[in-house]
């Protein structure tokens, strides 16, 4: 945020045409006494002895008072002491005011040997008394800075806090400790700073220290303004101000930091999708995926595939149940110790005992299962072996044939839901020339139109078999099957998705 330059002046608000203009009669924002009151008697004109002041109660609720301002010696003046609302007689009418309710609450930390107010009457732009608390150092300040308080007033003349001495110079004087902090003109702006890093403050300087009040601003408050030119319009603009442009640095600055946590998740889940390791494979991989969480890149669905050094291709697709973060964290581990024992040299059975053993120390419930279907395909690419653990079963086509459903018969339990269970391994024949598809259930659970019916398994293979038959293949086919999907939901599905695709040409 740039330096303001340092003003020469405070501009009224009237001038800016933020509020309405004083009377002609009208001075520094004070109300005059009523007829036949001594002008030491009028409350609102009298300066308070320091006395006086220092036993006032210091407000920390609103005031519900319903004194006058007459010269009793009833004082329902409320801007010094933190008094919430008034009711009372208008001097100009005569009529009598009752108590509102106050928008903004301010505290003012200012120490003043006279005991004279520097903050007039203040009203907010409603036109309702701006409620004010003061505070006579920064302890009492800490007492005094509830949730309610909005804006802090600072009178930068006011003493910083006197450091701790550590040690003594050779004249014995204990002053080594602190010369850099005494030298600092804005050590008491800094400590207000640190003690309210949430509210909005505004510094009070002289008119002869402008730059003084520039240097503030450069610190961390909000604004600055000249002790001895304060009126009430002026000073009451300027807390609005103050106020909303904490509120707009602060959604900016919680913007900027999600915007920079949004690209590291971006980054880290992109990071943790998979690369197939098929480097001297004649086979083709393509692949979709899509998470049903909003604005994510990772769910709770996740593939893989790698050759290992005897020439075999193994692929491997699952679906941990759920699709949040948690799924998507234990989705990852799992492909990642799949490929590790894959390239360890497991299959089958031996290696989804071991998976299940991994999902049971690492999910967070008992309940949570993932379902699972692991493909190995021989180093001539004519069979593969088939182990389906609760999932969906691939589909294979082959020119000259419509495409089918591989066995589903010898299927296991999914991961995490039986201990001890066995997954048996089946043979298939995939011929010299093929396209096999994996999937989870995101693909087929997806509804038709405005009711409940779902695509289903018999939905996607007329699917496929359709675009098989436009001629699609690899990368555009699987375009089109999840496009398609999509379009028969009626919008976004609502389950993570992931599709892999092999081919084989002769």
């Amino acid at each position: 945020m740039p330096v303001p330059v340092p003003r020469q002046r405070a501009i009224p608000a009237v001038e800016c045409g933020q509020a309405p203009a004083a009377s002609p009669d009208s001075g520094p924002s004070k109300e005059q006494a009523p007829p036949g009151t001594h002008p030491a008697e009028n409350p609102t004109t009298r300066r308070e002895n320091p006395t006086e002041k220092r036993e006032k109660p210091t407000d920390t609720s609103p005031d519900t008072s319903t004194g006058t301002s007459t010269g009793t010696g009833t004082d329902g003046r409320t801007s010094t002491t933190g008094t919430d609302s008034r009711t009372g007689t208008d001097p100009g009418t005569g009529r009598t005011q009752s108590a509102a309710p106050t928008n903004l609450t301010v505290l003012l930390i200012e120490d003043d040997p006279a005991g004279s107010p520097i903050v007039p009457d203040l009203l907010d732009q409603a036109g309702k008394p701006i409620r004010v608390r003061t505070a006579r150092n920064l302890t009492e300040a800490g007492r005094l800075l509830t949730d309610d308080v909005h804006c802090i007033l600072l009178d930068l003349a006011l003493s910083a806090p006197t450091p701790a001495r550590t040690s003594t110079d050779g004249g014995g004087n204990g002053n080594a400790g602190g010369d850099a902090e005494d030298h600092d003109e804005l050590a008491v702006l800094r400590h207000v700073l640190e003690l309210a890093p949430r509210h909005a403050v505004l510094a009070l300087t002289s008119s002869s220290d402008a730059e003084r009040g520039a240097e503030a601003v450069a610190v961390g408050a909000q604004d600055y303004l000249f002790r001895d030119e304060l009126d009430g319009r002026l000073l009451s603009r300027a807390i609005r101000y103050a106020v909303e442009r904490k509120r707009s640095d602060s959604a900016e600055r919680r913007l900027a930091e999600g915007r920079l946590r949004a690209q590291e998740n971006r980054r880290l889940e992109r990071g943790l999708l998979p690369t197939p390791l098929l480097a001297g494979s004649p086979l083709r991989f393509a692949a979709r995926y899509r998470p049903g969480r909003s604005r994510a890149l990772l769910g709770g669905d996740f593939y893989d595939v790698v050759r290992t050094p005897d020439g075999t291709v193994h692929a491997m697709i699952g679906d941990v149940c759920g699709h949040g973060p948690d799924e998507a964290a234990l989705g990852v581990e799992l492909r990642i110790a799949w490929r590790a024992l894959t390239l360890a040299g497991l299959c089958g059975d031996q290696l989804l005992g071991t998976l299940q053993q991994v999902l049971e120390h690492e999910r967070s419930d008992d309940e949570i299962f993932a379902t699972l279907c692991a493909v190995d395909i021989s180093p001539d690419g004519r069979r593969a072996g088939l182990c389906l653990a609760g999932h969906p079963s691939p589909l294979l086509s082959r020119p000259g044939e419509p495409a089918r459903l591989l066995p589903y018969d010898n299927n296991g339990p999914a991961l995490g839901l039986l201990p001890g269970a066995r997954w048996p391994r089946m043979q298939v024949e995939l011929g010299a020339e093929w396209s096999l598809m994996l999937y989870t259930d995101g693909l087929i659970e997806g509804h038709v139109g405005e009711g409940r019916e779902r695509l289903g398994q018999d939905g996607m293979v007329e699917m496929v078999r359709r675009q098989l038959a436009e001629g699609l293949a690899g990368e555009e086919l699987l375009r089109a099957t999840v496009n398609e999907v999509r379009e028969l939901n009626g919008g976004e599905l609502a389950d993570d998705l992931a599709v892999v695709l092999l081919d084989r040409t002769a």
